[in-house]
C-alpha cells in the first residue's frame, strides 16, 4: 500500500524545506548553512534557490552572500489572509476595541491543530512583542492560544500537546501538563485567558474565544500591552468585560446565535 509520501516531488518537497529554514531565520543563511541543516549537497541547494530567486520566493544579500524569503510570499500571504472572512468581519471590531484600550489588538485563527496570528492592530503605545501575522502562538504560554485550546476536546490538546511539549519561556510558563489542563477549566469558566509574563517577561496579555455559526471556538482576540499598563486590576475592572463583549459581536457577524 502506497503511503502518502510515495506521491510527493522531491524538487518541490526540498524547495519548500529551504523556504521553511528561511522563515526561520531573520538574517538570512547561506548555501552551505542550508545544504547542512535540510541535509543537501550545495549543488543541489544552489539549484533550488537559483529557481525560488527566478520566480521571486528568494533574495540575496549580496552583502553577506546569504539567501532570505522575497517579497512574493507575502503577496502569496496577504492574498490568503484576504480570503479569509473572520479577518474583514473582525476588522471593525478590532479598530474599535484598540481605540478603547489604546493597546495592541489581535485575532489568531485556529487551524489544523495550530494557532496562528492572522491580524493586529497596533496603538501608538504598542511595544515590540512576539506577535506577528503568519507567526504560531504556543497553546500553553499565550492568551490567544491558550484560551481557544481550552474550548477544543481534551484528547486533541494532549496529542498536540505531546508533539510539540510544553516549552519553558520564563518562570511563569505552566510546563507540567496535569496544571495546564486544570488551568484550561478556569478558562473555560471566567470565559477568558490571561497570559500572565509567561511567553515575555514584562508584558500581559488577556484573550477572548471567537465561535463560528456552529458554536465552535475557531479563533481569539487578544489586548496585549506591558504589566505596568495592562494590570490584573484593569483586566478584571474592564479589559475581560471588553474583550468578551468584542469577541460576542464577532461570534454573531460569524453567524453564532447564542
Amino acid at each position: 500500500m502506497k503511503s502518502e509520501r510515495d506521491n510527493v516531488v522531491q524538487s518541490l518537497d526540498r524547495a519548500l524545506d529551504i523556504l521553511e529554514e528561511l522563515s526561520r531565520h531573520e538574517s538570512g543563511l547561506g548555501v552551505t548553512e542550508i545544504g547542512s541543516i535540510v541535509g543537501l549537497h550545495k549543488s543541489t541547494v544552489h539549484r533550488l534557490l537559483h529557481t525560488l530567486m527566478l520566480r521571486g520566493y528568494v533574495e540575496k544579500k549580496n552583502d553577506t552572500e546569504k539567501y532570505r524569503l522575497g517579497l512574493k510570499l507575502i503577496s502569496l500571504g496577504q492574498a490568503r489572509l484576504d480570503s479569509m472572512e473572520i479577518r474583514s468581519e473582525a476588522r471593525p471590531f478590532l479598530q474599535e476595541l484598540m481605540e478603547q484600550t489604546q493597546e495592541a489588538v489581535h485575532l489568531c485563527l485556529w487551524e489544523n491543530g495550530k494557532v496562528v496570528y492572522i491580524d493586529k492592530v497596533e496603538s501608538r503605545n504598542s511595544v515590540l512583542m512576539y506577535s506577528r501575522i503568519g507567526r504560531v502562538a504556543p497553546i500553553h504560554c499565550t492568551g490567544v492560544g491558550k484560551v481557544i485550546a481550552a474550548f477544543q476536546p481534551e484528547a486533541e490538546v494532549i496529542k498536540i500537546i505531546k508533539e510539540s511539549g510544553l516549552v519553558y519561556k520564563t518562570d511563569k510558563t505552566i510546563t507540567q501538563l496535569d496544571k495546564l489542563l486544570k488551568h484550561f477549566e478556569e478558562i473555560r469558566r471566567q470565559g477568558y485567558a490571561i497570559d500572565d509574563e509567561e511567553h515575555d517577561p514584562g508584558l500581559r496579555c488577556v484573550a477572548a474565544p471567537v465561535r463560528d455559526y456552529k458554536g465552535n471556538v475557531i479563533a481569539s482576540i487578544s489586548v496585549a500591552g506591558p504589566t505596568i499598563r495592562v494590570t490584573k486590576d484593569r483586566i478584571e475592572k474592564e479589559l475581560a468585560t471588553m474583550l468578551i463583549e468584542t469577541a460576542n459581536k464577532i461570534s454573531r457577524q460569524l453567524g453564532y446565535r447564542q
